[in-house]
């Protein structure tokens, strides 16, 4: 193994684990509050990406950058909003598997809508962070009689820098604000929620809402570094495996499963990694990175399948 590259990869993939428990959280949020699991979150991040380059680029509206984004967020939101309303408020009391394919059909739905108002080209996204100026960082470790530097590309850590600001806004949101409590106590329990007076369909509006814009912020953190196009969807798959690592209902879990998965796609990507597994084992290893969280996903579900934060439910039947 080549271990002067182990720390470059490691904290690469540990960085890029940030947009991924971000978007982990989002789904989690929706949970929490509803009991739904929304496949249809990469969509939602697809939208909110589209929606920022259309506000910023000079083919749509051409704005500041900074208000293109706000206006995305609202954008996002509302779309949120309209989504609880129109098509999961009616399925209160369906059953789970219902709501599920609502959520799918939404998911195939958004899809379409995306290819008919932005078509299918690959387009630059604005530039947020500089590209050719990385940072630099020497460690306090020596292998073969030279320093071990790493080097990270700025988007990278301003990204997971943002992402972690946007996990600390939520938690003060959650514990600090009336809605935060009242979507806390809707999350325990909906009937005790509501016999106190919250409001607990104003409380999955709210949900979806913040769970758009979310999305929305994953969106653009990624679609900075690998551009934007209608793949960018499909980042998400590497949330659903994070949300069950860390337990469904569990958001510290969910930043913890996210990181933890960026960490793991980071270390199979590491070169020579022959020494354990052989050459041609560790070859198609790094060459489907992709499938780790999956892997690591089933291993979670067949020794620990509430998850490393998740509660464990005992009902009398």
């Amino acid at each position: 193994m080549n271990w002067q590259l182990l720390p470059q990869f490691a904290l690469t993939g540990f960085l890029n684990g940030g947009p991924i428990a971000l978007i982990a959280l989002g789904i989690v949020l929706i949970f929490k509050s509803s009991e739904i699991f929304n496949f249809a979150q990469g969509q939602m991040l697809l939208i909110g990406a589209m929606a920022t380059w259309w506000f910023a680029s000079p083919d749509g509206l051409g704005l500041p950058l900074w208000l293109a984004i706000l206006c995305a967020l609202a954008t996002a939101a509302l779309l949120g909003l309209v989504i609880e309303r129109l098509a999961l408020r009616p399925m209160t009391g369906q059953p789970l598997l219902s709501i599920i394919l609502m959520t799918l059909a939404l998911s195939q739905l958004l899809q379409g809508l995306t290819i008919l108002t932005f078509g299918t080209t690959q387009r630059n996204f604005p530039v947020i962070f500089e590209v050719t100026n990385p940072y630099r960082l020497t460690l306090p470790f020596i292998y073969n009689d030279n320093p071990v530097i790493v080097i990270l590309k700025q988007n990278l850590v301003w990204s997971f820098v943002v992402a972690m600001l946007c996990v600390i806004v939520l938690w003060l949101f959650f514990q600090y604000t009336n809605t935060g409590l009242a979507m806390r106590a809707t999350a325990e329990n909906h009937e005790t929620a509501q016999s106190v007076g919250i409001r607990i369909n104003r409380v999955f509006g709210i949900s979806w809402a913040l769970a758009g814009a979310i999305a929305t912020i994953s969106g653009i953190l990624i679609a900075t570094a690998s551009g934007l196009d209608l793949s960018l969807s499909i980042v998400v798959l590497a949330a659903f495996p994070a949300v069950l690592l860390g337990g469904l209902e569990s958001i510290p879990g969910a930043v913890v499963g996210g990181l933890l998965i960026g960490l793991a796609q980071g270390l199979v990507a590491v070169p020579n990694n022959d020494f354990f597994l052989g050459p041609q084992a560790a070859q198609a290893i790094r060459n489907s990175a992709e499938i780790v969280p999956y892997i690591i996903l089933l291993v979670v579900l067949l020794f620990r399948p509430d998850g490393l934060f998740g509660q464990k439910r005992i009902e009398r039947i």
